[in-house]
């Protein structure tokens, strides 16, 4: 079966299920408990944050997610090292080694879409952060290596770092129907011009936020009293989140980066959440419960009167201003950019 057929065949079983899983209640007579996971699915779309295509038939997400990072973890595996060594992306390495990344990464993307009814984010080499044109162009031969797969751009999202250069990429290619997704994202100003720019989708790093703040508190950190709705990085989607629907603005908002169950417990209810596997496995195995905490009906009126557009001065001095946005945003563009020349050399090995 070739791949568009395969993967028609996953979202057309997709598109029978129910849109957030099994109900809860009596099923022949006997009381089923809803778990946790669940009980997320009636509020939320799930995706799983992971190129590890082969758990997927087990955790159900809607969605999936990868980075460098996360492809690199799988092709370390034996499982997933024999991509590497796929003709055609064996003898494309020979020429031009990015471009056999780019075949890589479309690789583990068809095999995703494969086993999902969704869309699978696939991320520009994150060494481009800073250069519109280039992440561009590499954007525009992401999609057109899906194209030559059968795969439609509905089915795809380009994840791009939200620098200013790369919001800019982001808009230029949603002008040729490409949507984005804006990764890396840690502050309110990241999210209005990303907004402004009509982007697609953006992830608030929830839980490197939190990290952050945990590292400057120090020993005053009090873990019992910064769990849920009082985490720092649950309180930095929420006021994303808030502003966005408050404004009818259609952007997607897909909390990422979650360190434990509570943080996702605390969004129920956001648009989307990219989940790594062990947690999502560890809210299948829960039946605490998951309430609806954010209800667009409730969003309220914007707590920020901030309009929408900012210039690119603005924005740089927003970032420069916040410590945590700023070291977060380069931390995370220097690990991406790190795992992207090691997954290189294995292409070159």
């Amino acid at each position: 079966m070739v791949w568009a057929e395969r993967i028609e065949r996953v979202r057309s079983i997709g598109a029978g299920r129910t849109a957030h899983g099994p109900p809860g209640g009596l099923l022949g007579g006997y009381d089923v408990r809803m778990n946790s996971l669940a009980a997320l699915r009636r509020h939320t779309a799930i995706v799983a944050d992971t190129a590890e295509f082969l758990q997927l038939p087990r955790l159900q997400p809607r969605d999936a997610t990868t980075n460098p990072s996360l492809v690199l973890r799988a092709v370390r595996q034996p499982e997933y090292a024999h991509l590497l060594l796929e003709r055609d992306i064996r003898d494309a390495a020979q020429a031009d080694v990015d471009a056999a990344m780019d075949r890589l990464l479309v690789r583990f993307g068809c095999e995703i879409l494969a086993h999902i009814p969704g869309r699978v984010s696939t991320e520009v080499d994150a060494r481009l952060s800073h250069d519109t044109a280039a992440t561009v162009a590499r954007a525009r031969r992401l999609v057109a290596l899906y194209a030559a797969q059968g795969v439609g751009r509905e089915r795809v999202l380009i994840k791009i770092a939200a620098t200013w250069d790369g919001i800019e990429a982001a808009k230029r290619l949603a002008g040729d129907g490409i949507a984005c997704n804006m990764t890396l994202l840690f502050s309110f100003e990241q999210a209005r011009a990303c907004a402004a720019a009509g982007v697609q989708l953006i992830s608030p790093f929830v839980g490197r936020i939190t990290d952050w703040q945990r590292q400057q508190a120090g020993d005053a950190w009090d873990a019992q009293a910064m769990r849920g709705p009082n985490d720092p990085g649950v309180r930095a989607l929420l006021r994303i989140w808030r502003f966005y629907k408050s404004r009818g603005i259609a952007t997607e908002v897909m909390g990422a980066s979650f360190r434990d169950t509570a943080q996702i417990t605390a969004l129920a209810g956001c648009d989307l959440l990219t989940i790594a596997p062990a947690l999502l496995d560890a809210l299948a195995q829960s039946d605490a419960p998951m309430p609806r905490r954010l209800d667009p009906a409730q969003a309220g009126a914007p707590e920020d009167d901030a309009p929408l557009a900012l210039s690119q001065a603005a924005f740089e001095d927003a970032l420069a201003a916040d410590a945590m946005c700023r070291s977060k945003l380069a931390e995370g563009i220097a690990l991406f950019s790190a795992d992207t020349v090691a997954l290189l050399a294995l292409l070159q090995g």
